[in-house]
């Protein structure tokens, strides 16, 4: 059976004063895609803010699995979703040009 792989991530701006969760099974794409549309027409939030930084992911197999813990987050307040990134990459580096 193939192994599937989804992502719920967290990105941010330059400055990490605005976050932004999805969910994906390409990240690295969707990464390039917020950057571009923050170099471009700004149409969705992540482009609007600038997040396109990756500061947090967790890999899924299951897509339903994936987006309930997206909604989870989502449905956070903004310190526990500081705390989750926190504990999973204190220093808050951006993790674009990591091997995911």
């Amino acid at each position: 059976m193939k192994q599937h792989n989804y992502f719920v991530y967290i990105t941010t701006n330059q400055n990490k004063t605005v976050i932004y969760t999805g969910v994906t099974n390409d990240l690295k794409r969707r990464l390039f895609e917020h950057e571009e549309d923050s170099h471009g027409q700004k149409l969705f939030f992540a482009g609007k803010y600038n997040c396109y930084h990756l500061v947090y992911y967790e890999r899924f197999q299951f897509v339903q699995d994936a987006i309930r813990r997206e909604k989870e987050i989502k449905g956070w307040k903004r310190s526990k979703k500081d705390y989750l990134i926190s504990e999973f990459n204190p220093e808050w580096r951006f993790l674009n040009d990591d091997e995911l």
